[in-house]
């Protein structure tokens, strides 16, 4: 089976009315964003606010901000290199901020791997091998954002415990989500059998709901994909010095991506909560967001951000703080990700 041939019918976010209604609905929450703004702050407090901002604030966040995505992209490109020694670093970045594009454009960010994977195959790689990429760095990622965000609850645990008050259990949810989506990576790289007897009555039920036209095209290639990723699942057993490297990169990571909101709180003049609890917030937000279904997480994304942290920021200076964070988080990797995805000439010798 040539599945490079079939790569389109893989890539669903190829679907322009699927992506046409994405953007209008990014596109209805920013101008939903910013008339409740002028509305509960007035024009006169959202100037007086942007002229107090502390821009050097500003910069560390975009500092923050590059360093998420240079890890990103390196913990995408270590493994696709494991495979493939001619891999430049220039096209882990591209893939990796297109990828970015698609996973704050789709809901559930279900967009973003299908997109790396097809700009993968168009650089040459099969699609079975950037999957079984993507899912190592799924798994090491993973692993460390978990960690990460344990070990700081339990640092802060006294903060968060009368921070969260009645949302203690969407934190558990969410940690349990991470572990169990690590688990079935992980055993699909073990015990490929349990998870192709997992997933083929999937995929049979989907086909009886009519969601699947043909049932059996879709289960012979994710058992072909599935036997890929097995066979290049040994990558993590035999590479330890790779994973190590992976895994601190990921963990660099992570406290990039949760200083931010520390950043913005700095930037609007807030002080006297330290970098340590705003942290843990934030680690939490991450997780309310992963079960937000709208693209980018939008209006659960604001609405955490606003019940976690109102009662940290200086009166005046929420919405603003929120429409600055989503800024960074989610309209610049947008905006940048469609730069990369504009064709560009090839310059021949």
């Amino acid at each position: 089976m040539h599945e490079d041939e079939n790569i389109e019918e893989i890539v669903d976010i190829k679907n322009k009315k699927s992506t046409i209604l994405n953007i209008c609905l990014i596109i209805v929450i920013c101008i939903g964003l910013l008339i409740y703004m002028i509305t509960v702050d007035g024009i006169e407090n959202i100037i007086k606010v942007l002229s107090s901002v502390d821009y050097k604030w500003v910069l560390a966040g975009l500092i923050c901000l590059l360093i998420h995505w240079t890890c990103e992209s390196l913990n995408l490109h270590i493994p696709i290199k494991k495979i493939y020694k001619n891999q430049k670093f220039t096209n882990s970045i591209k893939v990796s901020m297109i990828g970015q594009l698609f996973h704050n454009i789709t809901p559930f960010a279900s967009g973003g791997q299908p997109m790396q994977a097809y700009e993968l195959s168009k650089s040459g790689k099969r699609v079975s091998d950037a999957f079984s990429a993507m899912a190592i760095k799924f798994i090491i990622t993973q692993t460390a954002l978990v960690i990460t965000t344990l070990v700081i609850v339990c640092i802060e645990f006294n903060f968060l415990k009368d921070l969260l008050q009645n949302y203690k259990w969407i934190a558990i949810i969410g940690v349990i989500v991470n572990i169990v989506a690590i688990l079935l990576v992980v055993l699909a790289g073990i015990k490929k059998e349990i998870i192709i007897v997992i997933v083929n009555p999937i995929i049979k039920l989907l086909g009886k709901l009519h969601i699947v036209k043909d049932t059996q095209k879709v289960t012979d290639k994710m058992n072909e994909s599935i036997e890929n990723f097995n066979n290049q699942f040994s990558i993590i057993k035999s590479e330890k010095k790779m994973v190590i490297n992976m895994f601190i990169v990921a963990v660099i990571q992570s406290m990039a991506y949760y200083s931010i909101t520390y950043m913005v709180y700095r930037a609007f003049g807030n002080y006297g909560i330290s970098f340590f609890k705003i942290v843990p917030a934030q680690a939490f937000l991450l997780l309310i967001m992963t079960f937000i279904p709208t693209p980018g997480a939008g209006l659960g994304a604001e609405g955490g951000f606003y019940v976690l942290f109102n009662s940290m920021f200086k009166e005046g200076t929420i919405n603003m703080s929120i429409l600055f964070w989503r800024i960074y988080t989610f309209y610049l990797p947008i905006l940048i990700g469609l730069i990369f995805l504009i064709p560009r000439k090839k310059i021949k010798n």
